[in-house]
This record gives C-alpha cells, structure tokens and sequence, in this order.
C-alpha cells in the first residue's frame, strides 16, 4: 500500500510527497519552503533517520511507524501559528477515532503529545522559518508509533501495534489527512482559535489533576485547572495563585514534583 491523500483533502488544494526513507520530514519541508514551494504539502515516510522532538529531543522512526510533515506557508503571526500544534493534536486523535476498533480514550498531554493509556504514542513538533516577502513558513511534524515504540525513554510509550491493532502508516495517514482538513477549517486562521480550544479541552490528560510544570530552572506545581483563550496552560497553586505557563515539560501525577526535578 502506497501513501495517498483522502479524496477531500486533494479537492482543497493539499499535495502529497512521500519517501520510503527520509532525514527529517521537517527538514524536507522547509527546504522546499526556502526552494518556493506554496505550501500545503504533506511530506510523509515509514522510516525517519535524524528526526527531532521538543527541545532537540532526538525521536526515533523505525521501518512501519508514521512521519509526517505538513508544510504550511502562509502571512501567519508566530504566536498565530504556535497553536496549529493543538490542530495537529485534535486531527491526529480524530483520526485515530476512525481508524482503531475500541480503542481506549486518545488524550492528548499540553502541548504537543498523544497519548494512550497514559502512553506517549504520537509527538508533534513545529518548526518555522521567515521567507521573503513577508510570508512565514510551519512545518507540522507528527511522528507516530504504528509498529514499534522506545522502550528507554523517562516516560511510558506505547504502539498501536501494542494495542493490538492492525493498521498501518499508510491507513493512518489517509484518515489525518482528512481530520486536518476538517479541523484546520475549524481553526479558520486563528479566528476559531476557541472552538479548536473547547474539543482540545475534551481530550485533555491530566485536567483537575496534580501536575507540576518545569519551566527553565522553575518546577510550578499544582491543579492543572484549564488551557487559556491563547492555549497556555493554566496552574492553580495550592494557595489558589493561577500561574499562565507558554512552554514547559508537563508531568502528572502525585509524584509529579520529583519526576519534574
């Protein structure tokens, strides 16, 4: 089976380039941004070599997972921008709906995880760049876990082949390709920004859950209470202090204060 987009996202204007092997499909994407490609292009592969998470974090594909890349170029703000990762998340988890057969609830960890069971299964990891004439390129990288997860990471992982499923990259990406075009119509530039919010609330990990935040040199720690009207995630410290945090590692739980150190 070969990667295609669904029949809609063709219709709206979106293009497919797929790789058997790739460097980094983020990487790819931007450098067609920089060769003056328009955008609205899917770069896609089964194995991924020199990937890269949040904070250079390296992220492993091996043969049969999902790497995916969606290189968006358009007059966006970057603050604008910042929050198609929850897009991202919102589409990959609706696809994930379409495609699995009982599977637990899909949530998704502020800002860019999703996880199942607790689990990491996908990350999302944006990157831009400025072009000329004032046009701003995003690239939106999905890995996911299809046939294989890390087993010596700091936290848990899992693979839809673990949860017993048979689906492959190629299915998965067939049914995001059509949740993005349905959510980034939501998302409408920005101005559906608060409905993108509300269904991203739905699936939240952790919500009214002990959580603590490492921010830099700083572990915030209490209830994470909600994700504000721009997408920051929002403490409520024991002595009630509501903390509006833009970046920073999220852990759950009782222990979440020493997993954070």
């Amino acid at each position: 089976m070969t990667f295609s987009l669904s029949p809609l996202a063709s219709l709206n204007g979106y293009r497919l380039e797929s790789f058997e092997t790739v460097g980094s499909t983020n990487a790819v994407a931007l450098e067609r941004a920089q060769a003056g490609d328009p955008g609205k292009l899917w770069i896609v592969s089964k194995r991924q070599e020199s990937g890269r998470g949040r904070r250079g974090r390296a992220w492993a594909t091996p043969s049969g997972n999902l790497a995916a890349t969606l290189l968006l170029v358009e007059r966006y703000e970057p603050a604008t921008a910042a929050t198609l990762g929850f897009v991202a998340g919102l589409s990959l988890a609706d696809a994930l709906d379409a495609v699995l057969v009982g599977t637990p609830r899909i949530g998704l960890k502020w800002p860019n995880d999703v996880l199942v069971n607790g689990a990491k299964l996908s990350g999302i990891l944006l990157e831009s760049t400025l072009l000329s004439q004032g046009r701003f390129a995003v690239a939106i990288g999905i890995g996911v876990n299809v046939v294989s997860h890390p087993e010596d990471t700091p936290y848990p992982a899992i693979s839809l082949q673990t949860l017993g499923s048979i689906c492959d990259a190629e299915t998965l990406f067939l049914a995001l390709s059509d949740s993005w075009r349905e959510n980034m119509a939501l998302w409408n530039e920005g101005r559906g920004l608060g409905a993108i919010r509300f269904r991203w609330l739905d699936r939240a990990a952790g919500l009214g859950q002990e959580v603590a935040v490492r921010v830099e040199d700083r572990v915030i720690s209490g209830i994470f209470e909600t994700i504000d009207e721009d997408c920051r995630f929002v403490i409520r410290e024991p002595d009630g202090t509501r903390v509006s945090i833009a970046a920073g590692d999220v852990h759950f739980g009782a222990v979440a204060s020493a997993s954070a150190v």
